[in-house]
């Protein structure tokens, strides 16, 4: 008996009603918006049967935001095809196949494909 006395001595006394409603209450304490901006007319355009409201035959206007996106859209898709056709090749096959064929030479078994070839110093000189 004594130990459930100790037990009980570390439990926390019940909790109060007014403790217990701030659990229940949301978080939020602004008041829910039900129904948009207040106003009971509509934000949208009725809708006129046509694809995006433009009758057949008629251009439809642009945006001020539509060149920036074409801009935006085909120079990044031209860029990066640049950048995609000359990147360096760093596989694993050709870094194998020059390592190979420096060997070979290294060694005399493959001959140098430019024997002639020589280095040509193209810094400018300093007199």
């Amino acid at each position: 008996m004594r130990g459930a006395q100790r037990i009980t001595a570390f439990l926390p006394a019940r909790t109060t009603t007014a403790s217990t409603s701030a659990i229940r209450r949301p978080l939020s304490t602004s008041q829910v918006l039900r129904g948009g901006s207040g106003s009971h007319e509509s934000r949208f355009d009725p809708p006129t049967g046509w694809l995006f409201g433009v009758k057949p035959g008629e251009k439809p206007e642009r945006e001020g935001w539509e060149w920036i996106w074409y801009i935006g859209i085909y120079g990044t898709l031209a860029l990066t095809t640049v950048l995609y056709v000359f990147k360096p090749d760093t596989s694993i096959q050709t870094w194998a196949l020059e390592e190979a064929r420096r060997r070979l030479e290294a060694e005399g078994i493959l001959e140098d494909p430019f024997p002639n070839h020589k280095l040509v110093d193209t810094r400018p000189h300093k007199e």
